[in-house]
């Protein structure tokens, strides 16, 4: 099997945590809606696209609407959400992402982005990160979310590599189990607990170099093919 060539980030809670200000914009979206909405459900929108995220709001609030009405609250939503980005430093990067693309890409690896986020030039932007990623994928390309791979796959071939060359980075169990239907190792960034699936879980991108990684993950797949990594 070829070499590792591609590493494939999610946005949200991997290069920045904008994952606060979703749940801002929706606990704000909720209470119009007066329905109760804490922390603990925000996990579970965690990955998952912009429709998605709703019909699970509306589910907790056990409130039918028609496709028309998600669409307006959607759309409401998102403004609140832009208004919380447009304020985005790039202070406000995680800390190490920088540090770790600069050394995977003076290494030779391809980098993409692969968000569900219909934002994610926006935040991009924001972050002065535009032109870090070699491709960049968001939910403006997709058709499918995650746990669907399509965005992972559409990402290792705008690299122009096979997905087995390519390890996906995510903090949601929807994204990790999106890296494995498209066939792919998956990088957990959070606790293991929360990310029981992942091939191997980091807190995050600080203190840790894609060489690290590579070598755990050959470790964790001795006698099988990740061991000609």
């Amino acid at each position: 099997m070829d070499k590792i060539k591609g590493l494939l980030f999610d946005l949200d809670g991997v290069i920045v945590d904008t994952a606060k200000y979703h749940y801002l914009a929706w606990k704000e979206l909720a209470e119009k809606l007066k329905i109760p909405f804490t922390e603990k459900d925000n996990e579970r929108l965690k990955g998952v696209s912009r429709k998605q995220s709703f019909n699970i709001i509306l589910e907790i609030g056990g409130i039918d609407l028609t496709d028309e009405e998600k669409e307006k609250y959607c759309t409401i939503k998102n403004n609140i959400y832009l208004k919380y980005i447009n304020e985005l430093k790039r202070e406000e990067i995680l800390t190490g992402v920088n540090e770790f693309l600069e050394d995977a890409k003076n290494k030779g690896y391809k980098i993409a982005l692969g968000s569900a986020s219909k934002n994610a030039g926006v935040i991009l932007s924001r972050l002065m990160l535009n032109n870090t990623f070699d491709a960049v994928i968001d939910g403006t390309m997709v058709n499918t979310a995650k746990p669907d791979p399509e965005v992972f796959l559409l990402g290792a071939k705008e690299l122009g590599l096979n997905k087995e060359c390519c390890i996906v980075f995510e903090d949601a169990k929807a994204g990790i189990e999106a890296a494995h239907n498209g066939g792919m190792k998956a990088i957990g960034i959070g606790q293991k607990e929360n990310l029981p699936n992942a091939d191997i879980c980091i807190p995050g991108l600080f203190n840790i170099t894609i060489d690290d990684l590579i070598s755990r993950l050959k470790d964790l797949n001795k006698g099988d093919c990740y061991d000609r990594l």
